[in-house]
């Protein structure tokens, strides 16, 4: 993360793989990441912490494309393996105030 004004970093994460694509939840306040050599894996982050909420395993090679459904709880992820993996990871916001991830166990408990 930059900032625009003073031109220097705010955040710096290291994935320690390559990222290809990110895209921001429209329900929750996280972003998920796809990448290359040498993870070839998806990441769920929670913002503005960038903690790993979950780490999402299957493509053989890196994944090059990311799209997310048009209520904002799929992605789907294409990758050199020639394969589609659809993921649902993010849900619902039940109202403004309140968002989460389908993935964040915390959320989930009472």
């Amino acid at each position: 993360f930059w900032n625009t004004v003073t031109f220097q970093p705010l955040q710096v994460v290291d994935t320690k793989s390559q990222v290809c694509n990110i895209a921001w939840s429209k329900s929750a306040n996280e972003l998920v990441s796809t990448h290359g050599y040498s993870q070839n894996q998806v990441i769920v982050w929670k913002y503005p912490s960038m903690t790993q909420v979950a780490p999402l395993t299957g493509h053989t090679m890196r994944v090059l494309y990311l799209a997310m459904s048009p209520d904002g709880q799929t992605i789907v992820t294409g990758a050199g393996d020639e394969t589609l993996r659809f993921w649902n990871v993010f849900g619902k916001a039940q109202n403004s105030r309140e968002s989460r991830s389908v993935l964040s166990l915390a959320s989930q408990l009472r």
